[in-house]
């Protein structure tokens, strides 16, 4: 194959994706592939496909044109175990039935264990619930990654947290897209940084995945800690420190459609309210369409983190780059984070080396996930690559625009075969499910 004098890197590796949502709907993954992703990580933020048996068979039976691999979700099995009563601590026998399932998700394949502690009902679990699971992955040489308990409030505890169960378990643990995501901690990633090297020379295995956006995507509910849409203070709090109105869009809200892509100052404007009273409105309004319909009603997303501090987490060396994107996703990241990366962090700001970016998409996303059969080119690797070009690659999706393709990705091969070429899938669906031995 002549390259025209392009750049051919191992296939990169995304360690936070969401694609599973629409993987079989969507086999060619066109947004993922094309941004040069060969291999996907799911059952992300503490949910993940149940049994994973099942998940990984009809994958195997119908493949899609990257690898997956995935971890079990803590709140899958605490919901499972807890059903609608899940607002309290798990008792013994509880844990010991979510132990249970575990081991077996585990003996399919699973990485290790996804914890999403922000999130119910992970929210409502102590640390050492989540610490007895942990145990059984670590003795079973998994895994742990988290989205930690607050990526705002309170970080530090949260930091803290995930840093314990390393040490307790001494398994290796990351930290899912890691931010500093509240007015307070804006300046601040060195600290954190420092925090994290001195958990590493205890001997701790810590490391982190990021994207490249000054803005995340969640559920309103999200931002609210006691889940309680009529505390005014708290929202004020929340519109002051960790997402201005006009920062605050709707990617999804069933009770008015018509509201999806405009901000919360808008939304206040049209309703003639203050944007408190605006975020208490909507948030109430979607609590009880989802009381009635019993499935989520809204989404959104929300400028909160610092582009100083990006560019230093991005460039910390034991973190690699991730999407924390689906296939179909209302968040720029799902189409463009990679190419971002090389486009505006290593050619146009220059924050790290194109051959360190690699590293970070590549052998360090391998590492930080346990594979040692890709990541690298050379002989014995699986034949993941991407051809592009460092000096046009680009990412092109926005808010509004989402799911615009990046460009400057040439051609990427899974598994020796061509899935994406000129701006296209190929008819290829050489992806494997990657179970952990």
């Amino acid at each position: 194959i002549n390259g025209g004098g392009k750049t051919l890197s191992p296939g990169f590796i995304d360690t936070h994706s969401h694609a599973n949502g629409n993987i079989f709907d969507r086999p060619d993954a066109l947004p993922v592939v094309s941004q040069g992703i060969t291999t996907i990580i799911v059952g992300q933020d503490g949910g993940s496909p149940y049994p994973l048996s099942d998940f990984f068979e009809k994958l195997d039976a119908a493949p899609a044109t990257v690898n997956v691999s995935s971890y079990v979700g803590h709140n899958t099995l605490r919901s499972a175990v807890l059903g609608d009563d899940f607002r309290r601590t798990a008792t013994e026998a509880e844990i010991e039935q979510m132990k249970e399932m575990l081991v077996s998700e585990l003996k399919s394949g699973a990485l290790g264990l996804a914890t999403g502690l922000e999130y119910e009902p992970g929210i409502h679990s102590e640390t050492s619930e989540v610490l007895e699971l942990a145990q059984i992955v670590a003795a079973a040489g998994g895994r742990y990654i988290s989205h930690v308990r607050s990526e705002d409030r309170w970080f530090e505890d949260a930091i803290d947290e995930i840093i314990l169960i390393g040490r307790e378990t001494g398994m290796p643990v990351q930290v899912s897209h890691i931010k500093l995501a509240m007015k307070r901690l804006w300046g601040s990633a060195n600290e954190l940084i420092d925090k994290l090297e001195e958990a590493r020379s205890e001997g701790i295995n810590i490391t982190a995945d990021i994207y490249p956006y000054e803005y995340w995507q969640s559920t309103i509910m999200v931002l609210l800690p006691d889940r309680d849409p009529t505390n005014r203070e708290t929202i004020a709090n929340v519109l002051d420190q960790i997402v201005p109105p006009d920062g605050l869009w709707m990617t999804r809200f069933e009770p008015n459609p018509n509201y999806v892509g405009k901000t919360l100052t808008e939304i206040a404007s049209l309703r003639e309210v203050d944007a408190i009273t605006a975020f208490s409105q909507i948030a109430l309004e979607a609590l009880e369409w989802e009381r009635i319909h019993g499935k989520r009603a809204e989404s959104i997303i929300g400028t909160s983190m610092d582009e100083t501090d990006i560019s230093a987490l991005i460039a910390w060396p034991h973190a690699n780059i991730c999407t924390d994107g689906g296939i179909i996703n209302l968040h720029p990241r799902s189409a463009g984070s990679f190419p971002r990366v090389l486009g505006r962090y290593v050619r146009e700001q220059n924050v790290m080396s194109l051959a360190e970016a690699i590293r970070k998409m590549t052998s360090l996303a391998a590492e930080n996930m346990g594979f040692t059969d890709r990541g690298l080119i050379q002989a014995g690797m699986a034949a993941d690559l991407v051809l592009f070009d460092p000096g046009t690659v680009i990412d092109h999706a926005t808010p509004l625009q989402p799911t615009l393709l990046s460009t400057g990705i040439n051609s990427v091969w899974v598994n020796g075969e061509l899935v994406y070429t000129n701006g296209m899938t190929t008819a290829a669906r050489p992806g494997r499910v990657i179970r952990k031995n």
